[in-house]
């Protein structure tokens, strides 16, 4: 038997972030034939942005290997012993929004999105601008990304939510949607 249940962990998370102002658009799961490395895909939105131009994307990187070992350990220790807190997975939130025509200065969004972020969720600001053809104008495309290590020895205890994470997200995608106008217009 399994030490943790990941699927009843997504699904945990899922009602969770609910609770925190968001709406889950969309799940998908993801198992690599050969190694049996899993990914959990979920797509949300906060509550004020369903319908608008910012998409949050959760991604639960699952390693079958730290699994195993985490397993190992559990199953080795003795009954009231916690397991170690060693074995983490990672969690990536990905906010993108669609082509900006007047994109903000990339150093000036990541300095206002550092305090809003703060240490529980640092976040890396990236662009990307493409061409449709040589004559045409760039379009450039912004992307947030913040990654947090899931404890797979709170998980078993039933104590990671990640609400300090969840709370963060919501405001950095309140952030983004305030300004997003600005932006598109």
């Amino acid at each position: 038997m399994a030490a943790i249940d990941v699927a009843g962990y997504v699904a945990d998370l899922k009602d969770h972030s609910v609770d925190h102002g968001f709406h889950v658009h969309d799940e998908r799961h993801f198992v690599e034939t050969y190694s049996l490395r899993q990914v959990w895909e979920v797509d949300l939105h906060p509550e004020d942005g369903c319908g608008g131009p910012l998409d949050l994307h959760l991604a639960l990187d699952v390693d079958p290997r730290i699994l195993l070992s985490f397993e190992d350990a559990v199953m080795g220790l003795p009954e009231d012993d916690e397991p170690p807190d060693e074995f983490h997975f990672p969690i990536t939130f990905t906010w993108a929004l669609p082509p900006l025509p007047h994109a903000p200065d990339l150093l000036r969004l990541a300095i206002d999105l550092a305090p809003v972020g703060g240490i529980v969720l640092p976040l890396e600001v990236s662009a990307s601008d493409s061409y449709a053809s040589a004559t045409d104008g760039s379009e450039r495309r912004v992307t947030i990304i913040a990654r947090h290590p899931v404890s797979l020895a709170a998980v078993l205890k039933g104590e990671e939510l990640l609400c300090d994470v969840f709370d963060r997200c919501r405001d950095v995608s309140e952030f983004l949607l305030e300004r997003a106008e600005a932006w598109l217009d």
